[in-house]
């Protein structure tokens, strides 16, 4: 299986497109999240497109909270224009020649007066041709996510390369615990088994069954399961990042597992240089969670 690539959730992407007297910016950044959060900040009259940057921004992004930025110009002369509103004016003439008629005023009305009263003239934005300012924005949308994905990949490789060094040097601490366990239960058992062989030096008591006791005991400091366990966890993170995609939740998933075991081998020593072992073990595993919340 090829490498794929690793995608930090930290990226940054910015593209401006221009076409005739329109430009759009868009500007992308993101920090970790579980999900797939976008927020998108752009001109109200636009509100409609936000479904399909949404749809578009899926085809790039699975998980991360990302914040998007549009920004548009238009230096077209004709953005806006006067309307005249008919009907609105008739309704003021109808009442304005019924006052005038009711009180006996003259009617001293003008076109200059009736054009400023509320809506007569209005100002309304020229239609806008959705299909062509879309064509503009997703070419936008779209090369500000793929600078985005390269910004994730160049962080996520940078991820990769520290997290597979970290695990190397947690294979060591399993080596070293790995080598130094049989001897330490070697020791234990002879401990105890002095120590109960002095309590029973009065009484017979069945050398078997002292063996068998301080053998029940020992094991309970064994901690070769635990080390079998690590050692593949250890085997499996190192594999997923290397096989890539979006392997972050699966990789968090494995660390909790790894932390585990590193601490029921601290809570099982009963020597001083395995219990610093164990604590290196689960210091470097919460070093490497922190860097795996940062992996989409």
């Amino acid at each position: 299986m090829g490498i794929e690539m690793i995608k930090s959730m930290t990226g940054f992407g910015r593209c401006e497109m221009a076409e005739g007297n329109r430009k759009f910016t868009v500007e992308l950044k993101s920090v970790n999240h579980r999900y797939l959060d976008v927020a998108v900040k752009m001109p109200k009259k636009f509100n409609f497109f936000e479904s399909s940057i949404r749809n578009v921004l899926k085809e790039y992004i699975q998980r991360g909270k990302v914040d998007v930025f549009i920004t548009f110009e238009d230096f077209s002369e004709k953005t806006a224009a006067v309307k005249y509103n008919k009907e609105i004016a008739a309704e003021y003439l109808k009442y304005l020649k019924l006052m005038s008629e009711e009180f006996g005023l003259e009617n001293d009305i003008r076109v200059s007066t009736l054009s400023r009263y509320p809506e007569v003239l209005s100002m309304e934005e020229v239609d806008i041709d959705e299909e062509e300012l879309w064509k503009l924005l997703e070419k936008t949308v779209r090369g500000a996510a793929e600078q985005f994905v390269q910004s994730r990949v160049k962080e996520g490789e940078n991820l990769r390369a520290d997290l597979i060094a970290k695990l190397d040097g947690m294979s060591e601490h399993v080596d070293y615990i790995v080598e130094r366990s049989p001897q330490l239960i070697e020791e234990y058992k002879n401990k105890i088994y002095d120590k109960v062989k002095d309590l029973l030096s009065d009484a017979q008591a069945e050398e078997n069954r002292i063996l068998m006791e301080v053998t029940i005991f020992a094991d309970k400091i064994c901690v070769d399961e635990e080390m079998v366990r690590l050692r593949s966890h250890i085997e499996t993170t190192k594999q997923t990042l290397l096989e890539g995609g979006s392997v972050g939740r699966k990789l968090d998933f494995i660390a909790q597992e790894m932390n585990r075991e590193a601490n029921t081998t601290l809570s099982k020593a009963n020597n001083l240089d395995i219990s610093n072992r164990a604590i290196e073990l689960k210091t470097e595993i919460e070093k490497v969670r922190e860097q795996i919340q940062n992996i989409e």
